[in-house]
């Protein structure tokens, strides 16, 4: 490999010759060796998105030489449509604050475009990484921007998927409406109730979750950009802050503005913890789905199994004809690593300290990393799994008919204490529940019958309607 000398305030400093990146970016990776992580696709795109408005908002302002502003816009194109990312090469454990992925970003934009002018990477004489990439900017402002704004570019995604899977769910509802079964909380059986039913709770707790991310996310569309180092604006100003975002909001069709207070958006990473912990939510919820649908198939012959899920890989190296819930196995461990995620997250925005949070790219990469694992999580569970479930109403009615909990509704009849005993009774002497009021001669079979249908108690009131005298 080949090298040129780079310099920068710490002095002299080797950097492979056919580098797009430059010294500071050549230091980081020697400094940094931590993980072989680099830094998420949506956090280069956003960052090089930033670059771009600010440059041309530096041009418009006379600010940026026009040949030289014209020159960055280029090679942010280039790298926005896919070029030069493997030049990003710094770990995501870094120097605090992403300074180290600012510069990453700065180099390779200013040594393409020393480039395009005729230049040679590295000389930084028609394209200075500081004085033109970086100008109006400081790292303080630029890193918090652009997590905000890589995580609205997943957003619609992640959206989409969550809803997606929630349609899916409520599909099946409809399919499984009339499917009779019996209802279990504590893991023991309870009243009846419908597969459809349940499947639609399912539905509407992930619709829910993904309200709450669709919430969450109006918090980000606040930009600090133009608050420079600390939040007062110095070196950039209102009109450069003000062009920048309107720039990109012009680029990306997202909803941006300037922070109220960019104070706040500079100090503090509030606003992704509450992404973030909407993405917790939301896993928690998708968890629960899919380790429901692990029990419910459980079997087929030994277990539950009131659905069969699509067998889409075998199950074991040693028992032959094995499938196993494959899908949502993967999803709960997904969700697992989400949780975890999310604790990362809310430490180190609670690291904060007076007008900077140093640990941003760690809360940048464990934010963006749950933003696509759930989402291409959920896309696989409802494609290779919720779409292709089938449901066994005969094996539901089986188990619904062997529970007592249907004594539940005599209840209103003949009183909670007589009705433990009936159903107590049932449990020792195999009889059925029907049996049991019948031989006690506490109802009639044609009001019995009322009481104990099982449609009647998957809806709203008392089955078999109390009459008063």
């Amino acid at each position: 490999m080949q090298f040129r000398t780079e310099r920068d305030p710490l002095g002299e400093s080797a950097v492979p010759a056919d580098a797009y990146y430059g010294i500071q970016t050549a230091r980081a990776a020697a400094n940094f060796p931590i993980s072989g992580l680099r830094a998420p696709a949506d956090l280069v795109t956003a960052t090089i998105l930033i670059k771009k408005a600010a440059a041309q908002a530096n041009t418009a302002l006379d600010r940026l030489d026009a040949r030289v502003g014209d020159a960055i816009v280029r090679a942010a194109d280039e790298v926005l449509g896919g070029a030069l990312r493997d030049q990003f090469i710094v770990d995501v454990y870094q120097a605090g604050a992403g300074t180290s992925h600012n510069m990453n970003a700065n180099e390779v934009l200013a040594n393409r475009a020393a480039e395009l002018l005729g230049g040679a990477r590295g000389e930084y004489r028609l394209v200075h990484p500081n004085d033109h990439v970086n100008m109006g900017q400081s790292t303080n402002d630029v890193f918090p921007a652009a997590t905000r704004l890589a995580l609205l570019l997943g957003h619609a995604p992640l959206l989409e998927s969550a809803r997606a899977l929630s349609a899916s769910l409520a599909k099946k509802a409809d399919a499984f409406e009339s499917i009779l079964k019996v209802g279990r909380t504590h893991l023991q059986d309870a009243v009846p109730m419908t597969l459809g039913q349940e499947f639609g709770g399912y539905a509407a707790c992930l619709a829910s979750g993904a309200d709450e991310i669709d919430h969450a996310a109006g918090g980000l569309e606040e930009l600090n950009l133009g608050a420079t180092a600390v939040g007062t604006g110095l070196n950039a100003g209102e009109e450069y802050a003000s062009q920048t975002i309107k720039n990109l909001a012009r680029a990306t069709g997202l909803r941006l503005k300037p922070a109220a207070n960019r104070f706040r958006v500079t100090q503090s990473m509030g606003d992704v913890l509450g992404y973030s912990g909407a993405m917790r939510r939301l896993a928690v919820e998708l968890g629960k789905v899919a380790a429901d649908l692990r029990l419910l198939s459980m079997g087929p012959r030994a277990g539950i199994a009131e659905i069969a899920l699509p067998a889409v890989q075998p199950g074991s190296s040693i028992m032959p004809g094995k499938v196993n819930p494959s899908v949502p196995e993967m999803v709960n461990q997904v969700c697992y690593q989400v949780m975890g995620c999310d604790v990362t997250v809310a430490a180190a925005c609670d690291a904060g300290q007076l007008e900077l949070n140093v640990m941003m790219p760690v809360i940048a990469w464990n934010a963006l990393h749950m933003s696509t694992i759930i989402r291409e999580s959920m896309k696989a569970l409802r494609v290779r799994c919720v779409d292709g479930i089938e449901a066994d109403a005969t094996r539901c009615r089986e188990l619904l008919d062997r529970s007592t909990a249907v004594a539940t509704a005599l209840s209103p009849y003949i009183g909670y204490a007589k009705t433990a005993e009936i159903a107590k009774e049932a449990v020792k002497t195999g009889k059925t529940i029907r049996e049991i009021v019948l031989e006690r001669g506490l109802m009639d079979t044609r009001r019995l019958d009322e009481v104990l249908s099982a449609e009647n108690m998957t809806r709203p009131g008392i089955a078999g309607e109390v009459r008063k005298s």
